[in-house]
This record gives C-alpha cells, structure tokens and sequence, in this order.
C-alpha cells in the first residue's frame, strides 16, 4: 500500500469518526484517537458493506453508509466506556 492511500485513509477515518461523533447525541467519555480509530473501522467497514450491497460506484452512498456505521460505532463504544466508568 502506497503513503498516498495511508493518509487519505486517515485523513477519511478523521472525517467520518468527527461527524460521527457530532451525530450521537450526549457527551461521549472517549478520547480523540479512539474517535479517529473509530471513524477508520466506520469508512473501511462502510466501504465494504456498500460494495457488498452493489452501491460503491455511489459517492454519496457510499459516504452516508461509512457516516452510519461510524456512527453506530461511536454510540456503542461511547455506552461502553460509560458503563465501565466508576
């Protein structure tokens, strides 16, 4: 794998996990680096399940997926670390 799609990775994941993190609503007990780790699993796994439905020739299907997952990821991992707080 190229640089070139290293960070344009990343520079994705920051995207989708930092809108993903706008999305769900209430304060969310995690850190910077777990929400861009987050908004990476989100555009991976919405680019593969979008590829898988048929729509990853879509732009903007594509994006709302990615968008979707990462958020779900973020509710979910957010509910996590509130739970195992004291």
């Amino acid at each position: 794998m190229e640089i070139q799609g290293l960070l344009s990775g990343l520079f994705a994941g920051i995207v989708i996990g930092l809108i993903a993190r706008i999305l769900v609503p209430s304060m969310q007990p995690i850190g910077c680096l777990l929400t861009v780790f987050i908004g990476i699993v989100g555009a991976a796994g919405g680019l593969a399940l979008s590829t898988g439905l048929g729509w990853g020739d879509s732009f903007w299907l594509t994006f709302i997926t990615q968008i979707v997952l990462a958020t779900v990821l973020v509710g979910v991992v957010a509910a996590l670390f509130r739970r195992s707080a004291p």
